[in-house]
């Protein structure tokens, strides 16, 4: 039996399909029968073999479809959609690692880059993958461990050493420039690599571990199989905010002993302090103003921004939400009739799948939001700032900066990736307070709760 084959059994044993060691030689015959040429008979085959129940046939097709599938790798790969999914381990019968590094000695890794060789570059991520034992992940620690030994095995020193000798020739090598956003894209597909590997693989661990992984990973990358999860995590982080700063608007409230004020109302009792005052604290809480890109990927991450901000009701009274691709609107309503989960859905679906226009978004927001915005308001905006080469809205931002308490831009894109191709973070990020990347749970726990504090 293959190795490939070997882990793939131990990543359905981990989605809760059970598999018998008979169950797995037989595996093994079957694919000696219908040989490692086509997909599709090999997945036939397999499921005949390891998915004894309607359940289990579903779990083995997702896995299966996970297991040997990624986005396409490449120079154009920040526009790949699943249609052009690549193997991301080859089929079970085609063995890895008999040549050596993945990137194909020096030179190799930097070749492969520069033509844009996604199939090439597939190959080789598969291959260290392999290499370095993935499927042995099993805790979010190990993360950065695992990318790093991936991008080793690919050949990333000798591209390394070659940056660092075009870059010290030539600060503005346009070669070199142009390699450095091509290994940051690298560094981003193999990051998503070991994700999902690990969401696979943990996939029936114990629910404190399984939360943990969670927590950590880039929300545009949790699997709808896991959103029920999700939900619920995103209610328990919220319900220990809302006791955080409950209790501290509670002090807050009583405020300090009024010294002068308290002798004053016990003068009759001969100087005894049966009555206290107590200085009043107003309590100043901040009103604010959500607006969530959902086109493509970062739809996913609004749902979380969505879910969370509402889910903190208690703190933040005073949320307003719009939505926008092609044009926004105001969803607020939708969150005041509807549970908070419907409500995401409905809004990512009304206003969600057009062509992104962050110019017209802007301006619209301008119009419907200004004369209400002032001192106690904090503007989040959730976004990569990808126009499509249009307009950016960059004034319509900067006059609602100039009201607002502060304006917050959370971007689900790693920071190498702004200011690349139609990104206009650079334009609409000097119009904000704050511009932050944000991509995983524990990113928006930080950022509600620094809004939150402002509530005391």
């Amino acid at each position: 039996m293959t190795q490939v084959l070997s882990n793939f059994i131990k990543a359905l044993r981990a989605c809760d399909v059970r598999v018998s060691t008979a169950e797995s030689i037989d595996a093994a015959a079957a694919l000696e029968l219908v040989g490692f040429e086509r997909r599709t008979l090999i997945k036939e085959a397999l499921g005949q073999v390891l998915a004894k129940t309607p359940d289990d046939k579903a779990r083995f097709n997702d896995c299966f479809e996970r297991f040997f599938t990624f986005e396409a790798m490449g120079s154009d790969a920040e526009g790949a959609s699943g249609d052009d999914a690549g193997q991301a381990n080859p089929a079970p019968g085609e063995e890895a690692g008999q040549g050596g590094s993945g990137g194909g000695g020096a030179g190799g890794l930097a070749a492969m880059l520069e033509r844009g060789d996604g199939p090439a570059l597939q190959q080789a991520l598969a291959s260290a993958a392999r290499n370095v034992q993935l499927q042995n992940i099993r805790l979010f620690t190990q993360r950065g461990m695992y990318i790093r030994r991936i991008l080793e095995d690919m050949g990333i020193e000798p591209l390394d050493d070659l940056l660092y000798a075009l870059l010290k020739a030539n600060d503005d090598d346009a070669r070199a420039l142009k390699l450095k956003e091509q290994k940051a894209r690298l560094i981003e597909n193999v990051a998503e690599l070991v994700d999902r590997q690990m969401l696979m693989y943990t996939a029936n661990a114990w629910p404190k571990l399984r939360e943990e992984v969670l927590e950590k990973t880039p929300l545009a990358r949790i699997e709808m199989r896991d959103f029920k999860v999700m939900q619920e995590l995103v209610r328990k982080l919220a319900k220990r905010l809302v006791s955080l700063h409950s209790r501290r608007r509670h002090v807050a409230k009583r405020g300090r002993l009024d010294v002068r004020h308290t002798i004053r109302k016990n003068i009759e009792y001969d100087g005894l302090l049966f009555d206290t005052v107590w200085k009043r604290v107003r309590i100043d809480r901040p009103k604010v103003i959500a607006v969530c890109d959902v086109s493509g990927s970062v739809a996913q991450v609004a749902r979380f921004l969505l879910l969370f901000l509402y889910s903190v009701a208690e703190v933040l009274p005073k949320v307003r939400a719009f939505a926008f691709s092609s044009h926004l609107g105001e969803v607020t309503s939708l969150f005041e009739q509807k549970p908070v989960e419907e409500a995401v859905v409905e809004a990512v679906n009304t206003y969600g799948m057009g062509s992104t226009d962050y110019g017209g978004a802007l301006a619209e927001l301008e119009r419907l939001t200004l004369a209400d915005i002032d001192q106690r308001t904090t503007v989040i905006i959730l976004g990569d700032a990808r126009s499509n080469y249009g307009d950016a809205g960059e004034r319509s931002l900067r006059r609602i900066h100039e009201r607002a308490r502060r304006v917050l831009w959370l971007n689900p894109e790693p920071a190498a990736f702004w200011n690349s191709g139609d990104s206009e973070m650079q334009k609409l990020g000097a119009a904000c307070d704050k511009v932050e990347s944000c991509r995983t749970l524990k990113h928006l726990e930080r950022v509600v709760s620094e809004i939150a504090r402002t509530a005391v």
